[in-house]
């Protein structure tokens, strides 16, 4: 019998949990409305002195967010594995719309990442990082994983499946949101038990990549260098460094600005700047921070207010609140992932627990890179804090996760 025989059988057509099955998870939802609160309310901090008003839209999506939550969380998870073919393809569309060959693409601040759709614009990364997921879950659900040899067409498609969101993703450009799909594909393919020869593979082809650019990096810092020293440093000239890799200019200015910030930045009031006044944030907020309101940096403007409320709004929250309130916004993020874990390992089948598992570890990188960009151990790549930052496309996406998991959850016990 079938993958989808078993599934979609008349034991299972029911979408609805009838009696016992309609007890839910509550310890998530429970992290999701204080980490919403949370954001909010620093939102209005971040933007108090120049009266800005993100915190009711955000207000607003979090309320469509919830709906949409409470939507996905009642409709039995299985049946995403009928549909993930058209997901994924929905999710790839919404990319292809935002490249410069569509008339709805909408470009800001030098790239392109939003597609313009009448009533409001919206970042078609975040329905791609849904599709992706749903689609390589359902083909590892369906898939016998053996020995690397057994398994090469099932990551012949996985790759496939990754690369062509990752690759869009990326020419928008967006390093932040492409940076999420490697943690989860071998988050995926852990789980599954696969062998241990890819992994060492793996790993020998990512350190590769990653000496690939380091030697890239050494030469544009070499340039920078060069061009200072014989006083004709401006942006055309710096703009003139070529490399086999596609990265552009300011993504290397990011990745400098933490591993040498002098080079690209000496006085500090360039590239560096968003990144001292992120972690100046954090580290005057003391025990129990200055209170609401309060913080300096935000409010006097030092942390720009293109950036306050959305990519930086944990150093709002860590000035403000201080190490204790900082501390318990980590914890909320860290019981919320550790509880998806734990809803994958309550799963009956292959599908739930990779949807739980998958989304545990994309929510994990979010968390980690952005609080780690704020105070200065991973560098800047404008990816957003789940739940807290500004953003309407993201927190859907958010809150469409959260339902998978708690589906997961609900129906656990419908497979056997």
């Amino acid at each position: 019998m079938s993958v989808y025989s078993r599934i979609f059988n008349k034991q299972y057509q029911s979408l609805m949990h009838p009696a016992d099955r309609m007890r839910s998870d509550c310890l998530n939802p429970f992290c999701v409305l204080l980490l919403c609160l949370i954001g909010v309310l620093f939102i209005y901090s971040a933007q108090y002195t120049n009266g800005g008003s993100d915190w009711k839209k955000q207000l607003l999506w979090v309320t469509m967010g919830f709906g949409l939550y409470a939507i996905v969380a009642s409709v039995n998870y299985k049946i995403y594995l009928r549909f993930a073919h058209y997901l994924y393809a929905g999710g790839i569309l919404g990319l292809l719309l935002a490249t410069k060959i569509s008339p709805m693409s909408v470009e800001m601040m030098g790239a392109r990442r939003w597609v313009d759709i009448g009533i409001t614009i919206v970042q078609p990364a975040e329905a791609a990082k849904v599709g992706t997921l749903i689609m390589a879950a359902s083909i590892l659900a369906r898939s016998e994983l053996g020995s690397f040899a057994d398994s090469i067409v099932v990551l012949i498609k996985i790759t496939a499946v990754f690369l062509l969101p990752m690759l869009l993703i990326f020419l928008q450009p967006d390093l932040g949101s492409s940076l999420v799909f490697p943690p989860m594909i071998f988050a995926l393919l852990f789980i599954s038990r696969l062998s241990e020869k890819f992994f060492l593979t793996a790993f020998a082809l990512f350190a590769m990549a990653v000496a690939v650019l380091a030697v890239d990096i050494r030469g544009y810092s070499q340039h920078i260098t060069q061009q200072r020293e014989t006083a004709q440093s401006d942006a055309s000239t710096i703009g003139q460094y070529k490399s086999i890799l596609p990265i552009h200019n300011y993504q290397r200015d990011r990745i400098l600005t933490f591993v040498a910030p002098d080079v690209v930045d000496p006085e500090g009031t360039g590239a560096s700047w968003n990144a001292k006044q992120a972690k100046i944030s954090a580290a005057t907020g003391g025990a129990t921070g200055k209170g609401l309101l309060k913080g300096t940096q935000a409010q006097l403007g030092y942390l720009p207010q293109a950036v306050a409320h959305n990519d930086f709004i944990f150093s709002v929250v860590a000035e403000e609140t201080g190490f204790l309130g900082s501390a318990f916004v980590v914890g909320l993020f860290c019981l919320m992932v550790a509880n998806g874990i734990r809803i994958a390992g309550l799963s009956k089948d292959r599908f739930g627990m990779q949807l739980a598992v998958g989304v545990s570890v994309l929510f994990l990188v979010h968390f980690f890179i952005n609080i780690g960009m704020t105070i200065g151990i991973t560098p800047i790549t404008g990816l957003p804090l789940p739940f807290l930052s500004y953003g309407g496309s993201f927190v859907l996406s958010c809150f469409f996760l959260q339902g998978l998991v708690q589906s997961v959850y609900r129906y656990r016990k419908d497979y056997q």
